[in-house]
Formats: C-alpha cells, sequence, structure tokens
C-alpha cells in the first residue's frame, strides 16, 4: 500500500515541551481530586511531613491513602519503589493495588504495599543472610507453630498439663510482640523460669530447622534495621513517604518497626531545625482511636498519641464527613463514644439526613428477644425488599448466637455466620455432643473416635489402629473390643470406657441441663479449655450448651426437670465393664426426629443434629448474617441488630473492672452502631438463659449514654431491673406493653411487642393455607412432621404471615409459620 501523506502522520509523535509535559500532569493530578470533600482534599495534598489522619466510620479513608499515593506518584514527589505502604489484611492491601491500577497506568504489584507481616517476610527474604536465615526458611503459620511447641515438649519431656502447649505458644507470640528474647524476658519464679527455658529451646530448634513464625518476622526484621545501620539507611532514604492504614490497632512491636524505618528525631536539635530534615520518609497514619477494639490482640491505642508526641507531628486532620449512616445513627454513636475521657476527639456527621430513629426493644426474655428480630427482619425483606444479606445481626459473644439461631432456623430463614461457625458445628459443641451420644449408645463408633483421645489422655493413632482391627476381627464395637489389647493400649482405653460409664451413672436422675454441665465437667473439656489462653469463648459455648439444653426440654413440653436418661440402659454399661461382644439392637441408627417416649437426652442430640445439617445458606444465596460485633469491623450493611445490651453482658463482665477496659467496650459498642446505615435496632433481655445460668439483667449503661431524641423505645423505657424481679412476671409485661404477657401453655413463644405502627402483632384470623394451599382452620386436626399429630387452637394473622397455635399430644401448644410448617390436614 502507498506511504500516507506526511500530513497525515501521526499526532502521538510530537514531543511534548517540559511546560506542556507539566500542565498535563498538573491536569492529572488535579482530576485525583475532583469528588474529594475538603478534608479529604487537605490529607491528600499535605507536604511530605508527618500526619495523623483521624478517619472516622464511613469517611472514606481507603480513597484518601490510595489518591494520596496517586497524587505523589502523579505530582513526580515520589517513584512508585519510594512508598511504603502497610495495611492490616491482605484483602485491604489488594483492594489499594485495584484502585491504583485503576486511577494510574501503573503495576501497583511492584510496589512496597502489603500487611506488616508480609513486607517484613520480603525484607528478610531480601536481606536473609544477613538476618542470620537460610535462603529458603519457610514460615510458620498458628497451626505449625503449635505443632512444632507440642514437638518440642514431648523431646524434653515437658509436663504437658503444667505447661501446655497452648499457654506456651502464647507465651512465646506475647514475648516476641514486646520485642524480647529470652535474656530480655523478666524470670520472677520457678514456671517463669521453666517458660524462659523452653522459650530458648523453641528459638534454637526453629533455628536449626529454618522456620520461623509470625511473631518472628516481625521481631527478626526490626532487629535486622535496628543492628545494620548500612540497611537501615538505605530503606529511610528510599522510602520517602510511609502510609499506614488502621494505626490504631498496631501494637508495641509494629509501632518499633515503623519508627526503625522512619527514624526518631534527634536529641538535641537546634531551635528551629524541623525534624524531617534529618530524618527518613514521611509518616501518613490513618487511624481511628474511636475504633481500636483488638487490645486483646496487643494492639495499643496509645501508639497514636505517642506518634503526634515523638515525631512532632504538626499535620492532624479529622475526616469527620461520614458517607454510611443517617442522622439519628451517627448522632447516637457520637453521644455514646463521647463518654470515653481519652480520645484525640472528633464528630461525624452526615449529609443524608436524619433517617430512620434508632428503635429499642426491653424484650422479658432472650428467646422473645430472638422471635422479634426474627420477626422484624422477615417485615423488612417482605415489606422492606432489603436483600437477607444486607441485614446483620450482632452479638458481644459467639454463645449468644444459639437463640437466635434457633428461631431463624424455626422460621425457615436463611442465615450465614460470618467468620465462624454455626452453634452446633462448632468444635466444642461437637465434642460434647459425642459425649452425651456415648452416654446413650457407646456403640456410636465416630462419637467414640472423635473423643476417645480428646482431651488428650495418651491414646495414640497407633494404639486406634490396634483397636479397630480387633473390633473387625470380633464384629463388635470399638468400646467391647477393649479387652483384646494389652499393656498400656488397654489400660488408657479401659479409663476411657470406665469414665463413660462412670458418668452415665452419675447422670441417673438429672435433668438435661445437669447432665450437659456432668459431662462438661466430667469428661475434662472444661479443665482443658480453662488451661488455653483463648479458651474462655469455647467455655462459654459450652455453658450455652447447658442453657440450650434446658431450653429444649421447656420448649418441648418435657419439662424442665424432667430426667434426661431411661432408668437403665440396656447391654452399655454391662458391655463397657466387661468388654464382651453384645448384639446391637435398634437404638444404634438414630431416628431423623424425636419418637414417641424417646427420652429427653435422645431427642436433644436429634435436635441438634438437625439443626447442624439445615438452613445454613449455601454460597451465593441470599442470607441474613449473624457475627459478633469484632468480626463485624469493616463491614457494613443496611439494617443492623444489636443484640444482647445487658450490663456483664456487653459492656462485657471482664471489662468493667478497669477504666481502660470500659472504654475498649463503648469502642466496641461504636463500632457496632456504625456498621448500620438506614436502620439499627438495639434490644436487652429482663431475663436471658446464657452460660448455663438464667440471669436477671440490668439493661447495659450504653443505652442510657445515648440520645433520647435519636431513640424510639418499642416498648417503654424502664429504669433499673425492676421488670426483672417482679415476681408477677406476666402482669409486668401486660404493664409496659407487652401483648399478651406470658401465656402459661405456650411459655415465652407467646410473648410479641406492641405494635410498631400497627404491625409487629399478629391479626386473628379465621382460616389460612398452608404454603402447600391446604386449608387450615381452628378446629381441625393436622400432622406435623416432626411433632406428629395436634389440634389447631387458633390463626393469627394472614397471607404469608400467617401462624396458628397447635396442640400436640406429645410436644405440647407450639406456634407455627404457615409459610414454612410443613402441615397436613387430617380427617
Amino acid at each position: 500500500m502507498p506511504a500516507a501523506p506526511d500530513s497525515e502522520a501521526p499526532a502521538a509523535l510530537a514531543v511534548l515541551t517540559p511546560a506542556a509535559f507539566a500542565a498535563a500532569r498538573g491536569q492529572a493530578a488535579h482530576a485525583l481530586l475532583e469528588g474529594l470533600n475538603a478534608e479529604q482534599r487537605a490529607a491528600v495534598t499535605l507536604p511530605a511531613e508527618h500526619a495523623l489522619i483521624l478517619a472516622g466510620a464511613g469517611s472514606g479513608k481507603t480513597r484518601v491513602l490510595t489518591t494520596r499515593i496517586a497524587w505523589l506518584l502523579q505530582t513526580g514527589q515520589v517513584s512508585p519503589g519510594g512508598v511504603l505502604a502497610v495495611t492490616f489484611t491482605n484483602k485491604a492491601a489488594r483492594e489499594m493495588q485495584a484502585r491504583l491500577a485503576a486511577m494510574l497506568p501503573l503495576n501497583a504489584r511492584g510496589m512496597w504495599m502489603g500487611t506488616f507481616h508480609g513486607l517484613a517476610n520480603r525484607l528478610l527474604r531480601t536481606h536473609w543472610k544477613a538476618a542470620g536465615l537460610p535462603q529458603s526458611f519457610q514460615v510458620l503459620d498458628v497451626q505449625d507453630q503449635l505443632a512444632a511447641i507440642k514437638r518440642l515438649c514431648k523431646q524434653f519431656n515437658v509436663d504437658e498439663e503444667r505447661w501446655p502447649a497452648r499457654q506456651l505458644q502464647w507465651f512465646i507470640n506475647g514475648c516476641k510482640e514486646e520485642g524480647l528474647r529470652p535474656p530480655d524476658v523478666p524470670v520472677k519464679d520457678g514456671d517463669s523460669r521453666r517458660k524462659v527455658e523452653l522459650y530458648e529451646l523453641y528459638e534454637q530448634q526453629c533455628q536449626r530447622e529454618g522456620v520461623a513464625d509470625f511473631g518472628e518476622l516481625m521481631l527478626r526484621s526490626y532487629e535486622l534495621l535496628r543492628d545494620h545501620a548500612d540497611l537501615r539507611g538505605h530503606y529511610r532514604q528510599r522510602f520517602a513517604h510511609i502510609l499506614i492504614d488502621e494505626f490504631q490497632d498496631t501494637n508495641r512491636l509494629q509501632y518499633a518497626w515503623i519508627k526503625m524505618l522512619a527514624g526518631l528525631p534527634q536529641a538535641g536539635a537546634h531551635p528551629g531545625e524541623h525534624p524531617q530534615e534529618r530524618t527518613g520518609g514521611a509518616i501518613m497514619a490513618v487511624g481511628d482511636d474511636d475504633q481500636s477494639i483488638y487490645a486483646f490482640r496487643g494492639a495499643r491505642v496509645g501508639n497514636m498519641a505517642d506518634f503526634v508526641r515523638e515525631f512532632g507531628v504538626r499535620h492532624q486532620i479529622k475526616l469527620e464527613q461520614n458517607y454510611r449512616s443517617h442522622g439519628h445513627i451517627l448522632h447516637a454513636a457520637n453521644l455514646l463514644i463521647s463518654h470515653n475521657q481519652r480520645r484525640l476527639g472528633k464528630n461525624l456527621r452526615t449529609a443524608l439526613g436524619a433517617g430512620e430513629p434508632v428503635r429499642v426493644l426491653q424484650a422479658p426474655s432472650d428467646f422473645a428477644e430472638a422471635e422479634w428480630v426474627v420477626d422484624e427482619i422477615r417485615h423488612l425483606v417482605r415489606e422492606g425488599g432489603l436483600p437477607r444479606q444486607q441485614i446483620a445481626v450482632l452479638y458481644r459473644s459467639n454463645a449468644q448466637s444459639r437463640a437466635i439461631e434457633s428461631q431463624l432456623f424455626n422460621a425457615g430463614v436463611p442465615y450465614r455466620v460470618y467468620g465462624g461457625l454455626r452453634f452446633f458445628e462448632r468444635a466444642e459443641i461437637k465434642h460434647a455432643l459425642a459425649w452425651l451420644r456415648l452416654l446413650l449408645n457407646p456403640a456410636d463408633d465416630t462419637s467414640f473416635l472423635r473423643v476417645v483421645n480428646f482431651p488428650p489422655r495418651g491414646i495414640g493413632a497407633r494404639t486406634l489402629e490396634q483397636l479397630q482391627d480387633a473390633a473387625r476381627a470380633a464384629h463388635a464395637p470399638l468400646h467391647q473390643a477393649v479387652p483384646a489389647l494389652t499393656g498400656r493400649a488397654r489400660a488408657n482405653l479401659a479409663a476411657f470406657t470406665g469414665l463413660i460409664a462412670t458418668l452415665r451413672q452419675q447422670a441417673q436422675g438429672q435433668t438435661l441441663d445437669q447432665v450437659v454441665e456432668l459431662v462438661v465437667e466430667g469428661s475434662g473439656l472444661a479443665d482443658h479449655y480453662r488451661a488455653e489462653k483463648d479458651g474462655q469463648e469455647r467455655l462459654e459455648n459450652l455453658q450455652e450448651l447447658a442453657s440450650a439444653a434446658q431450653a429444649f426440654a421447656q420448649q418441648e413440653g418435657f419439662g424442665r426437670d424432667a430426667v434426661a436418661l431411661p432408668p437403665a440402659a440396656p447391654q452399655m454399661d454391662a458391655g463397657m465393664e466387661a468388654g464382651l461382644p453384645a448384639e446391637m439392637d435398634a437404638q444404634a441408627a438414630p431416628a431423623s426426629e424425636p419418637a414417641a417416649g424417646e427420652p429427653p437426652l435422645a431427642a436433644f442430640l436429634t435436635h441438634a443434629a438437625l439443626e447442624a445439617g439445615d438452613n445454613q445458606a449455601q454460597a451465593g444465596q441470599d442470607a441474613v448474617q449473624l457475627m459478633t460485633v469484632h468480626a463485624s469491623k469493616g463491614l457494613e450493611f443496611e439494617a443492623v441488630f444489636i443484640t444482647g445490651l445487658e450490663e456483664g453482658i456487653f459492656p462485657h463482665d471482664n471489662a468493667q473492672a478497669s477504666p481502660d477496659g470500659l472504654e475498649e467496650e463503648r469502642r466496641l459498642m461504636y463500632v457496632a452502631i456504625t456498621r448500620a446505615r438506614q436502620r439499627l435496632y438495639l434490644s436487652h433481655a429482663q431475663v436471658r438463659m446464657l452460660h448455663g445460668q438464667t440471669r436477671y439483667n440490668v439493661r447495659s449503661r450504653f443505652l442510657d449514654e445515648m440520645p433520647d431524641e435519636a431513640l424510639k423505645w418499642l416498648t417503654p423505657k424502664n429504669p433499673g431491673r425492676s421488670l426483672a424481679e417482679d415476681e408477677a412476671f406476666g402482669s409486668a409485661g401486660r404493664r409496659f406493653g407487652l401483648n399478651a404477657g406470658l401465656d402459661a401453655s405456650l411459655g415465652e413463644r407467646a410473648w410479641r411487642p406492641m405494635p410498631d405502627a400497627a404491625r409487629v402483632a399478629a391479626l386473628p384470623s379465621a382460616t389460612a393455607n398452608t404454603r402447600e394451599g391446604a386449608p387450615i382452620r381452628a378446629g381441625m386436626q393436622v400432622f406435623h412432621n416432626k411433632f406428629g399429630e395436634g389440634a389447631v387452637l387458633e390463626i393469627q394473622g394472614t397471607a404469608d404471615d400467617a401462624k396458628a397455635r397447635i396442640e400436640f399430644k406429645r410436644h405440647g401448644v407450639k406456634l407455627l409459620a404457615l409459610a414454612v410448617a410443613q402441615l397436613t390436614p387430617l380427617p
């Protein structure tokens, strides 16, 4: 083809003059600032000096951080290699990289951007020889580290009861977070001396094997910079700008690591000489002291004030414009957090308007609270058109999820436990259920294998192989094959089967919750978790299992005082004590539903299996989100329920002993409130069955620290705890506007709050249809797959909200949602 005429040569061949290039760069930089508010713009365009950005919840701090980096690069103040950006999660780092790539035509993956541990690992990989590590050193995760400590303890014959491996792991990691090597750890007594010795042996083992745990990454990289002036000088010169996200969550070692990279101002500086002129890069610390909620992990909120003081920070910018929540929600959050004394101070505002008031409910019980939450969720989905995934239920501790999960399960509402497991799927609960199953049926080999060496009792894999071989040869369950073994293996297994027999004997005549408590203590589960640093939550879950058992006995019509086990159990103890093969009967195959005459313990275990196996949302399914407040940080939802607002629960008992602990609890409540965009619900119960105990609670002080004008009480605000102490519980409920009080025939399930705009209470109706379309009316006989035959006493509500009050022969009176319950009319 003929060449194009010169007049049509591509314009891109033209060379920009320096002035034109500067103008184009200026225009591009100006475009980055479009859409930022005045506070955000000020933070992005700060000079190259140390700065603290107080970024309130929902104020766009991620946008400020990424735009700051893009602005520095676009204006030519720094090259990509001159930026160090520290985040707290890999997810946050990836999000920043993606946003930067969308803003600028560069490969952000080559930048030094990541978590503290990720950047420390990169530093050590680059300078492995100077750090005293092999070039191909491996990183131990938490479980690998624990396994390494257990191996060490076994090698040196460490008494695992006196020095459990998990406690040693916590001790070692705690020392490293404080920057302490074994010689630096203070020794107070023989116990601490032994821990230090084991810490030193662990370090030698790791060095010998060429591995490093997470704490070692931080400590070793800090020491690398501290001990090598040439490397320290190189990185101080290289990183002209250091940006740190979530600065309020840094611990002591992480802050020391940052100081080592940036360099503190020198002592004895000449008057008028600015510190940044003599040190490394400019630090921009972004965080919110009002959202510092990880003190239990070593986070030190005081690092923010120390940073301002030690680096002589002149620039402090508050990002107070909130883009998430409506005004009433922010007003409640602002007034609540103002009660904290040690804070840098800020006040969130919004342009979204006041929005809905914060709804507050006082329920007579935790069961009634959960029922109200589920009813309100169904209303939000049906009438408000909210996706379930935009609704979150928050609680202070995992054990509180049990009552809410039960109600969601009964109502057929899909849900997902965010960042955790549903109650009956948690490991400690499954362990306890396995022990309970063995009380009923020692031939349950699955349960036998789950707990035969948990808590540990010296029964190893080889012993279990021998036992299984013997059981197969005798065509018998595992517990009956124990006599076939010899020596220590037989002795340990016989002790285990004997313990089960003893527990079953002790359980005779006990109620269901008492049997659960007996097993939790007698099996050693409680002592095992008491010995763990992080075992308190698991202990609370086990205590809550007793509450679940008591509630089940009442709700299913057994009665609170019903004996859990049958008076005698044929073949159970005899087989265990004699160890002789015996024929197994039909009880080895548990029924899918409670059978007539089934003992409460068997019915409860069936109930637990059904709840564990059903209703957890599948991947991609629209589902209500359940989570602890800690797990909710960084998330946001259209509607948020915060439950259990009672003294001793939220704020937690453990936090009330010190001002610092109470202030952290208040920050945690502040985080919970600011997760909500449009609707916020707060609730507390007068009586709560939690951790195996019935508690009569005072409402949380946090409710009294919020502005009255932002709250809407769905039940009249009652001072103190007089309702919980009122012996005439039903009359008290009616006095404070509770519809129908506590119906003796229905128990707590009958409670419903008076209407919020005449909506909450069910409306009477003579006839309604099942979900299959079959008409149901008062007076007719029906069949339910779980509860059997029953008589319909009353129809409440209409259409999808219709419920039937049914008296079942075996299970008493139930209130069932017709849209969920599978009822078959009987002739």
